[in-house]
Order: structure tokens, then C-alpha cells, then sequence
């Protein structure tokens, strides 16, 4: 594990559920979180990844779950120390960063993708289904969004945000590059390569980075358009995800809403009984369904390690980081140009 914040954790945990998986070393820069994970059993734990990667000699898998401007070195790191490497996105800050790292995914002959969550969450997964049955004929527009407290989401106990989210620099940009990264790999997994035709970026809270976004992107080999929107001003509660895709065909249309549970106080309790049961009985539990979405987690790290077991290729490569950084790029250029 190299880096152990929110995701990293979330991981950490997951990784903990798996059969044929051992988390034999951490790295991160925080005692508290190296201490998080000496109380789940990880016994090898480092300050720096560098030393990390330096001295543990048995190693498979590097999960790196750092901030932005740290990804580039890290999986660089990774994959010159012989490591198969499981990414959280974004792939990297910038198009070049990008391109850099896709050679070197390549050349180094190990297992590399980015957790791109949202492709493994059980309703895209049957949206996907039906588009390729043919159900809702050719695909015309999709409308992809995502809105919810971004950075602010907190805890039970209040902690500050960290600085290198509202540094350009640093983190990217604001929600475009970090919830639009999602919806823009959705409509990709949906239709194909895309372009940009048209982006908006806003500044509600007067930060330095976008905290709210719309972008209008088109399919590079069809008339198939779509609509993300973003934003992280809006307050949710968990378990409450303020999430949706609609695929409009020309022969009918699909909704996640029509999909997902309908309750998900409800859902919790009966996948959290459910868990019960499989202890129970001695069966490994699912840990993360009970909270529906956050489950594709679990289920995105599971294929990864399934493709290493079976030498086959991840569903996400570093292909598809490139593309999405390429049009984040665009509506960041765009925007300069506006303001000038």
C-alpha cells in the first residue's frame, strides 16, 4: 500500500477480504495511518515509499492511493521496482505525465490500470448489458452526473481539507478532474473515444479551482453526444449518492434510477444481515455491499487481481487515463482562453 488516507484504507480493507491476497507493507508520511494499519496485521511499515520499494524484495502489487501530484513519481517508482500496479485516479496531473506513464506500463511487461470504480458498479454494469443486447437501439445522448460535497465531506469529526486539493498545481484542477474524470470514462465505456465540443467551468465558493462543471462531449465515430455535470456544493448524507446516468436510444431509453435500490437505508440493513448470515455459516462476506455503490471498490481491485492470477489484460489501461486527461486538459485550456 503505498499511501493510506481515505482510499487507501478503503483498499487496505478490501484487500483484507481476499482470498490470495496479503498486505505485507505500507508507506505514507502519516504515524497515525501507519498505525491504522499495524492494527489490521500489516507488519512492514514505512515513512517513505521509496524505502518501501527499496527493501521489500517480495512484492507483487503496489495500490497507490496518493494525492494527484504525487502519482507520476509513485507509479514510476513501481513499475522500475518490477511491481504490477493498481492506480487511483487520475492516471496524472497532465497529458505528458500521462503519455509518460503509458510507455512505461508498456514496457515494463507488468499488469498496470486506474480505478476507474464507476464501470464496476453493478447498474452501469446492466446499462452496458443493454445497450449490447440492442434494448434501447443505437445510443443518441447520455446524460452523466454527479453532484455531492467533494473535498468538504468530513468525517464524524471534523478535520481540515488538505491544502494540495485547492492548488491547481497539485491536485489538476477542481471537480472536473475529479468527479468529471468518472463521468467522462462513462461515456467512453459506453460509446466509445470522444471529444470535447463545449465546457463551462464554475466558481461558487470563489477557489482557485473549479467546484462546479458541464461539458458536452461527442463520439469520435458517431453523432452520439453527452452531458456531464458536476459539482461538489451540494451536501449529501451518507448512504445518499446524488448520482445518475441516462442513455437515450432511438428505440428507448435506461436509467441507473430505475436500477439501483430504492431505499438505501433499507439496503444496508438487508445486505448487513446478510453479512451475518455469512459468518455465520463460514462464508466470506461481501463488505462493502451494503453500501451499494462503494461496493464497485471491492469489485474493481478483485478483477485487477484476477487478471494478474490469469495473465489477462485490465478492463481500464493506461489508454484509457490518456483520454480522459486529454479532454480534461481541453476544458482547462478553454477556460484560460475565456478568461483572457
Amino acid at each position: 500500500m503505498i499511501g493510506l488516507g481515505k482510499m487507501g484504507r478503503l483498499h487496505m480493507m478490501n484487500c483484507l477480504h481476499m482470498d490470495n491476497v496479503k498486505v505485507v507493507a505500507a508507506a505514507d508520511a502519516s504515524k497515525n495511518s501507519l498505525q491504522r494499519a499495524k492494527a489490521f496485521g500489516v507488519e512492514n511499515l514505512y515513512s517513505d515509499y521509496h524505502e518501501m520499494l527499496s527493501k521489500e524484495h517480495g512484492l507483487d502489487v503496489a495500490i497507490i492511493t496518493l494525492p494527484h501530484f504525487l502519482h507520476f513519481d509513485s507509479v514510476q517508482s513501481a513499475l522500475e521496482a518490477g511491481l504490477n500496479v493498481f492506480e487511483e485516479k487520475p492516471m496524472a496531473n497532465t497529458v505528458d505525465e500521462c503519455r509518460k506513464i503509458m510507455n512505461l506500463a508498456t514496457n515494463s511487461g507488468r499488469k498496470f490500470t486506474i480505478g476507474h470504480s464507476m464501470r464496476f458498479i453493478e447498474a452501469i454494469e446492466k446499462m452496458k448489458a443493454t445497450v449490447e443486447n440492442g434494448e434501447i437501439g443505437d445510443l443518441e445522448v447520455l446524460t452523466l452526473e454527479e453532484v455531492y460535497n467533494g473535498p468538504f465531506a468530513h468525517p464524524l469529526v471534523p478535520a481540515p481539507v488538505p491544502e494540495w486539493w485547492f492548488d491547481p498545481k497539485k491536485s489538476g484542477g477542481g471537480v472536473l478532474i475529479d468527479l468529471g474524470y468518472h463521468l467522462i470514462d462513462l461515456f467512453r465505456f459506453f460509446v466509445g473515444d470522444c471529444k470535447l465540443l463545449f465546457s463551462c467551468l464554475d466558481h461558487k465558493f470563489n477557489l482557485p479551482v473549479e467546484d462546479g462543471a458541464i461539458a458536452i462531449l461527442t463520439s469520435a465515430n458517431s453523432s452520439t453526444k453527452g452531458i456531464i455535470n458536476v459539482g461538489w456544493y451540494q451536501k449529501i448524507i451518507f448512504p445518499k449518492w446524488n448520482l445518475r446516468a441516462i442513455l437515450h436510444g432511438n428505440a428507448g431509453y435506461v436509467s441507473s434510477e430505475d436500477i439501483i435500490p430504492s431505499n438505501f437505508y433499507v439496503h444496508a440493513m438487508k445486505e448487513g444481515t446478510k453479512n451475518v448470515l455469512r459468518r455465520i455459516v463460514g462464508k466470506k462476506i461481501r463488505p462493502l455491499a451494503y453500501t451499494y455503490f462503494y461496493e464497485s471498490y471491492y469489485r474493481e481491485l478483485r478483477h485487477f487481481f484476477n487478471c494478474i492470477e490469469q495473465d489477462l489484460e485490465p478492463a481500464v489501461s493506461a489508454e484509457d487515463g490518456l483520454r480522459i486527461i486529454e479532454v480534461i486538459e481541453e476544458a482547462y485550456r478553454n477556460e484560460k482562453r475565456q478568461s483572457t
